[in-house]
């Protein structure tokens, strides 16, 4: 079980906050009187991420600049409509995640119905339960679409997670050899 942190979660969030701001990590580790190592495994990888994001962001502030005002705002407009869109999907994904969740358990309720020794005796509740997986199987269609086209992204957030892990333990898990191999 790793050591409680020396600092408190707003000391780390200040830490962090100014790490992204550029402020120097040797200095913020004499400061707050830990070693750089600590703050490096904690905060490269957030630091490095933000300076990607507002290189980005200053990149494209100086594209838009570029454009005649019209467009700007044609352009403004648009990414408007695409996050408005990237919203919605995200919130009717979770709805029909949660629907299906709902389904799919009163569907199992069904199945409790179903007679073991007799099934077709049991004819009402086996449609209710098709019915009811169908209903199911269909609202979970969005949080599946958006999972799988994003199957990549959530790869390399396991992967980032996982190196995190190994290095925040030290352990790195070796397959083990048996006598016969």
């Amino acid at each position: 079980m790793a050591r409680p942190s020396k600092l408190t979660p707003a000391q780390w969030a200040e830490i962090e906050r100014r790490a992204a701001e550029g402020e120097g990590i040797r200095a913020l580790a004499r400061e707050f009187g830990i070693s750089e190592g600590t703050i490096r495994l904690r905060v490269s990888t957030q630091t490095t991420q933000v300076r990607n994001v507002a290189r980005k962001l200053a990149d494209a502030q100086a594209e838009l600049s570029s454009l005649p005002v019209r467009q700007q705002y044609a352009a403004v407009s648009l990414a408007e409509k695409l996050r408005n869109i990237s919203g919605s999907l995200a919130s009717a994904a979770e709805l029909g995640a949660a629907t299906a969740h709902r389904l799919h358990a009163l569907a199992n309720s069904e199945v409790a119905k179903v007679d073991d020794a007799e099934p077709m005796a049991s004819l009402e509740s086996l449609r209710n339960v098709g019915v009811l997986t169908k209903l199911a199987n269909d609202s979970s269609h969005i949080a599946l679409n958006l999972l799988a086209s994003n199957k990549d992204r959530v790869k390399a957030a396991d992967d980032e997670e996982a190196a995190k892990a190994r290095a925040v333990t030290g352990i790195t898990l070796v397959p083990m050899r048996t006598r016969d191999a």
